[in-house]
This record gives C-alpha cells, structure tokens and sequence, in this order.
C-alpha cells in the first residue's frame, strides 16, 4: 500500500466560520505545521509547490505584489487574481484569501481566511483540510500527491469531514454526492 492509500484524514478541528454577510462568509482554519514560517511561505507562493498539495494552479509567483493567472481545480478557466499583500514570510494575501504565518517553536501557525459562498462553507473547510494535511506531508519529505477539488471529494473521509464542519457550523449543506439524493 502506498502512503495515499493509508492516509485518512482525521476529525474537524481548527476552523471557525465569520458570517459577514448573505451570500459570502469567511471560512478561518488555522493548522499547527512542523516546518518554518520560510519553508511554508515557499509552498504557499512557488507554482511547483502549489501544484503538489493546492486546490488551484497559478502561472507565476504568489510571492510579489501584481497580477497572476489563477486557476481553481474544476475551473473552467483560469481568473486573473491580484496579490495584494505578498510580505514574507508572514502575510500574503489575494483576492478574497488571506494567509497568515507565524513563528511558533520550529514550526509555524498558518491561518487562513478564505470567503466561501456560504451555501459551500463545509465543503471548503472540509476541501482545505485535507490539502492542508497533503501540504504538512509533502514538506515532511512524504508527498502523498494533491487530493483536491472532485478527487477530494471522492476521497475516503471527506463525506464525514463535510459532515463534522458542517455540524460545527450549523449550517445545512446540500446532498453530496448529487447521486445520493437521486437514490433515495
């Protein structure tokens, strides 16, 4: 068996949700990583790294100020996507993400703020977990390979996670997969 065959992810933890407004609410996930701030900024911001745990892809560097191509896993097509703040490694931020990177003993903090629409709030959260327990393996040196975007969902233990955050949430989320619904 392969390490991606092992991996499962483990429960709902770590995510709070601010209901801003109707539509868009910010999903916040804050995860303790065994790396440095600098080796985790590299991840957040190289494409090569991206490629390896994100849910999307980029044409150029996430680490200065400017406009890149930006493309969700799923997308049909890429978004152009202004990095608003790039001040490594402690803060980047684009478009409607924020990432925060703290020194914390040899390793690093990293909170997210990510606005979802509200009605996909858990499948985010739960989207994000997983990739950012891929992240904590590839910068181990023990890459499992991304699982994201359609592949994470038909992961084994994205259905409980989807469930776990949407229950921390108190929100309803619609039937997943679609089929279920279908069936019963």
């Amino acid at each position: 068996m392969t390490d991606r065959e092992l991996y499962t992810p483990g429960p709902a933890y770590g995510a709070q949700v601010r209901k801003d407004g109707e539509t868009k609410w910010t999903l916040i996930l804050v995860r303790q990583l065994r790396h440095s701030p600098e080796k985790v900024w590299q991840a957040l911001t190289d494409p090569a790294h991206l490629r390896e745990w994100a849910p999307f892809v980029v044409d150029a560097s996430l680490g200065t100020v400017g406009t890149v191509n930006l493309t969700w896993m799923g997308a049909p097509a890429p978004l152009e996507t202004r990095v608003k703040r790039a001040d490594a490694p402690n803060v980047l931020e684009y478009d409607d993400t924020r990432w925060e990177l703290e020194a914390v003993g040899s390793g690093t903090r990293l909170t997210l703020w990510h606005k979802i629409d509200r009605r996909f709030i858990a499948m985010g959260a739960a989207g994000w977990h997983i990739s950012f327990d891929v992240l904590d393996r590839m910068l181990a040196g023990q890459p499992i390979g991304r699982i994201a975007g359609s592949d994470a969902m038909k992961f084994d233990g994205w259905q409980r996670l989807h469930a776990e955050y949407a229950r921390q949430f108190g929100v309803t989320t619609p039937n997943w997969p679609p089929q279920a619904a279908q069936e019963s």
